[in-house]
């Protein structure tokens, strides 16, 4: 009986040795000052996490994790990807900003008539995106039509009602991208400040004016991402049964749940980035006229 103890105890703790804590805090290498809501994915698998507002990271691996790459990113600074041993020996790693030429943010003023591209009024959302293992972007693509001057004046998200979590609030951070003309994916930023959104109490939507940045349309179309951050506020626990085994499944989530309408425009192309790639993203409707994509409107005038 006591072998059998000690076998077990033995057990234990060999498991236990398998995980490690892997913690540390983002800096900005210039300035020294600690940077929130950077984002940490462990390349070709799907686990990740975020820094918190005061750029400290934390979560639980198992030690066979620290044999691969960490890709780290965070708008205004340079994706890098670095050795995870390396990071979990210096419990710090330094981020390198961008350089670049700041736009001039001038007082927001009229512009004209406007356009709105994917109007959600006109649509019910049918579905939700949410993330449950690395911080993804999700991003949609919106083409230029016509050849008017035209510039970005606000974009407009919605959310799905999510009731599995139970905070009065989620925070997530707005990209926009220019556009690849080759590949057609997204490319540089043409934010240079990022814009942390939260979700209001009993709002479905949220929306951020970009009219005083003077963002000029680009001629090959922009993309706007929805980037989620893997902080403790925004974690929840979300059960269901697995659609093959019929058994309860219960697996971390991160909110928010961004609402999802199907759209009969093909030009409106959705792509994810994770694993420090970008990928396509097609989900059909039921009769395959229509493709899921996120609900958020952009508005777009003219001088």
């Amino acid at each position: 009986m006591l072998r059998f103890f000690l076998l077990f105890i033995l057990g234990l703790n060999v498991l236990t040795a398998q995980d490690i804590f892997f913690e540390g805090v983002v800096y900005d290498s210039k300035t020294e000052e600690t940077i929130p809501f950077v984002n940490l994915s462990f390349l070709n698998t799907l686990k990740g996490t975020s820094s918190d507002e005061e750029g400290h990271f934390f979560m639980n691996l198992p030690s066979s994790f620290l044999e691969k790459q960490l890709h780290i990113s965070s708008l205004g600074y340079k994706d890098t990807i670095v050795a995870a041993a390396a990071i979990f020996k210096a419990k710090r790693f330094n981020l390198v900003p961008e350089s670049f030429e700041l736009n001039e943010v001038v007082v927001s003023e009229t512009l004209g008539n406007s356009d709105v591209l994917n109007p959600i009024g006109s649509y019910s959302m049918k579905s939700g995106f949410s993330s449950s293992s690395t911080p993804w972007v999700l991003a949609l693509y919106y083409p230029n039509i016509g050849q008017q001057k035209k510039y970005l004046d606000k974009v407009t998200i919605f959310f799905q009602n999510n009731s599995a979590f139970k905070r009065k609030a989620s925070k997530f951070r707005v990209r926009v991208y220019d556009v690849d003309k080759e590949t057609r994916k997204p490319t540089k930023d043409l934010l240079r400040k990022s814009f942390v959104l939260e979700t209001e109490v009993n709002k479905d939507y949220v929306s951020l004016d970009l009219s005083g940045l003077q963002i000029k349309m680009p001629r090959e179309g922009v993309y706007i991402g929805l980037e989620w951050l893997f902080v403790p506020s925004n974690w929840y626990k979300n059960s269901g049964k697995h659609s093959i085994t019929n058994k309860l499944v219960v697996e971390d989530r991160f909110a928010p749940t961004f609402g999802g309408v199907y759209n009969k425009n093909q030009n409106f192309k959705v792509m994810v980035y994770g694993m420090g790639e970008w990928t396509d993203f097609v989900v059909k409707s039921k009769n395959e006229t229509g493709s899921l994509i996120p609900a958020v409107s952009l508005k777009l005038s003219k001088k």
